[in-house]
């Protein structure tokens, strides 16, 4: 029983401990970064599915298709179209979405940075180009190096009332 009583005693000690040392991860503000809503909507259960077949001859002289898409979710999903503008400098944030999203650079150049990536070398965007952010465990940020505004129109798809941005604190991998 003494046993028990002592190390319950330590446990206590460790715990109170804990709490007054730890430091919370704060997250990263978004600085000269504004996405305001185009379009919003509400759908049910999705189960589309497209196939484009287009025979394309490969090096090896083989054909193969060139297209598929499948977008499946089950319950309410809330749908956005966004305009996201970075004034020069302008930063979202560390961050990560529940799902992906399409992005279409409209103008200027955007920069977007990976969590993951101990180089932190950066992908440039300009206006024209594409690119999906992959969401999920995908931590991201993208800036706006360049002198002029930038602005990309993004297109989400996330579960019924869930956030469709999850602030996230600086990795650490990327000195700016």
């Amino acid at each position: 029983m003494q046993r028990k009583l002592v190390r319950f005693a330590l446990s206590a000690v460790m715990i109170v401990t804990a709490l007054f040392h730890a430091t919370p991860a704060m997250a990263t503000d978004p600085v000269g970064f504004t996405s305001t809503t185009i379009a919003k909507g509400q759908f049910g259960d999705i189960d589309a599915f497209s196939k484009f077949v287009q025979p394309v001859a490969a090096p090896d002289s083989t054909k193969r298709e060139i297209w598929l898409s499948r977008q499946k979710t089950k319950g309410l999903s809330d749908g956005y179209v966004l305009n996201n503008v970075w004034q020069p400098g302008g930063s979202t944030g560390w961050h990560t979405h529940l799902s992906h999203t399409l992005i279409i650079v409209t103008a200027g150049a955007v920069t977007q940075y990976q969590a993951d990536d101990p180089t932190c070398t950066g992908t440039v965007y300009t206006a024209g180009m594409t690119f999906v952010d992959h969401g999920g465990v995908h931590v991201h940020i993208v800036r706006n190096e360049g002198t002029v505004e930038a602005q990309v129109i993004a297109i989400r798809l996330i579960p019924a009332g869930q956030p469709g941005r999850i602030d996230t604190p600086d990795p650490g991998n990327c000195h700016f």
